[in-house]
């Protein structure tokens, strides 16, 4: 019978998260942030906070990781848990709202980031179909081996994280800048609570993706050692990057031109007199580049929990086939890949963004619910413990209260309603799974 073999090193861990939050929010969400706080200084210290606020949920991760360090994360978590409905709705919420459509968001926008060379590929049909040829082609990497797929994401995760570190170590020469020191400018007086929290809110896309490495954590060698290292170091990695991206960005552009760029790719390189003549192409070989990446991480990493709960019976059968020569869960990689195909030609990106969001906060809210049952049982031993580890549970619990009514400001009702009604069909699903579904063997 085949089986899930450990081929992942740190390396290959490190690469897949890192891989996994560096993507299209870095470029997307900078003009956005600064003007939900109305000021460079203000929108840096929301993407520090937007970092800071993941350590107390890595540490719940890490906890969760290392006592069950096997496929299926949420799901997982759920079931031993008590609940194998939550853990059920865990995963059809994941694979309708916010994974799959993750990788429909990251493909179209990283062809979408080559219009500097061809402007067709802003919004045409070609932007679908190379779209679809890139997730295709990314699959076909992951069908065959989880080892080249980690090798892979390792070498698009360096060159992804090359320009943003570039730009931040510039951003030191620009201290001075009279950038910094405008006055918020924002429609209506507020507090900076309120517009530190508004922007904060704004980080969710770019920092979503740290919890994805453990859908397969079956395939991770050592990971009662790996896990916790990889976890909490992405994390302070990702932080720093973004916040002196922000910082850059905001010393170099005025605030005006900044906000001008919601909606597209904000690119602070054109304003630098050294990459002012290939700052547009510099900007989209670094988009598309990060996207790619972060592309690549979803489609190795997601099908696994869809894998996961099929060997139990509560998912679609066919998903819990193992390859038997490749061991790895490729039908489900075929399916994923396919349902997120069908999403690049269905709706625009601004609506995938507000359907992800909600839905992944709501995941999120679950998952760390979770570990207060599984305190309880028998068989929770995990090699790393979370410090306060009760109050660490109730702030990431807190957060994502938090971030959610930040959502419903942030996006466009219809995406948010979309997810919300999809999630609710969850019910009558799982009691049709129940009374049908045999685990595979």
């Amino acid at each position: 019978m085949a089986e899930i073999r450990r081929q992942l090193n740190i390396r290959h861990v490190l690469a897949i998260i890192i891989g996994t939050v560096i993507g299209s929010g870095v470029f997307i969400n900078l003009p956005v942030v600064q003007q939900a706080t109305g000021s460079p200084i203000l929108a840096s210290i929301a993407w520090l906070i937007g970092g800071l606020i993941w350590l107390p949920q890595v540490f719940i991760l890490a906890e969760m990781g290392t006592a069950y360090p096997a496929q299926g994360f949420g799901y997982l978590y759920l079931r031993k848990a008590g609940s194998p409905f939550l853990g059920f709705l865990y995963v059809w919420t994941v694979f309708w709202t916010s994974d799959t459509p993750s990788i429909t968001i990251l493909a179209v926008s990283a062809v979408a980031a080559l219009e500097v060379f061809q402007p067709v590929l802003a919004d045409s049909i070609w932007t679908k179909l190379i779209a679809s040829g890139l997730i295709i082609a990314m699959t076909g990497v992951h069908y065959r081996s989880v080892r080249q797929g980690g090798q892979l994401q390792f070498a698009l995760t360096i060159l992804k994280i090359s320009p943003l570190i570039l730009l931040a170590i510039i951003g030191f020469f620009f201290l001075d800048s009279p950038n910094l020191f405008a006055q918020p400018m924002v429609e209506m007086p507020k507090s900076w609570f309120i517009l530190i929290l508004a922007g904060v809110s704004g980080t969710v896309w770019s920092y979503a993706g740290f919890p994805n490495v453990l859908y397969m954590a079956g395939e991770i060698k050592n990971p009662g050692k790996v896990l916790p290292k990889a976890l909490i170091g992405s994390t302070i990695f990702v932080t720093i990057t973004y916040t002196l991206v922000a910082f850059a960005t905001g010393a170099i552009v005025p605030h005006q031109e900044l906000i001008s760029y919601v909606g597209t790719f904000a690119n602070p390189f054109k304003y630098l007199p050294v990459f002012s003549s290939i700052a547009a192409s510099f900007l989209a070989i670094a988009a598309f580049l990060s996207m790619i990446g972060c592309a690549n991480a979803c489609i190795m990493v997601q099908p696994r929990i869809e894998y996961a709960i099929a060997k139990d019976g509560l998912f679609f059968k066919s998903f819990g086939y193992l390859h038997p020569k490749y061991k790895t869960p490729s039908n489900s990689l075929l399916y994923q890949s396919g349902l997120a195909i069908i999403l690049v030609f269905v709706g625009g990106i601004e609506d995938l963004l507000g359907y992800f969001t909600l839905s992944y906060l709501l995941q999120n809210l679950l998952v760390y619910g979770a570990i207060f049952w599984l305190k309880k049982r028998e068989d929770y031993n995990p090699s790393y413990r979370a410090p306060q580890w009760k109050l660490m549970a109730v702030l990431a619990i807190g957060i994502q209260v938090a971030l959610l009514v930040g959502t419903f400001m942030a996006f466009p009702l219809g995406g948010v309603l979309a997810a919300a009604g999809l999630i609710v069909t969850g019910l009558p699903v799982y009691l049709f799974f129940k009374e049908s579904g045999e685990p595979n063997p």
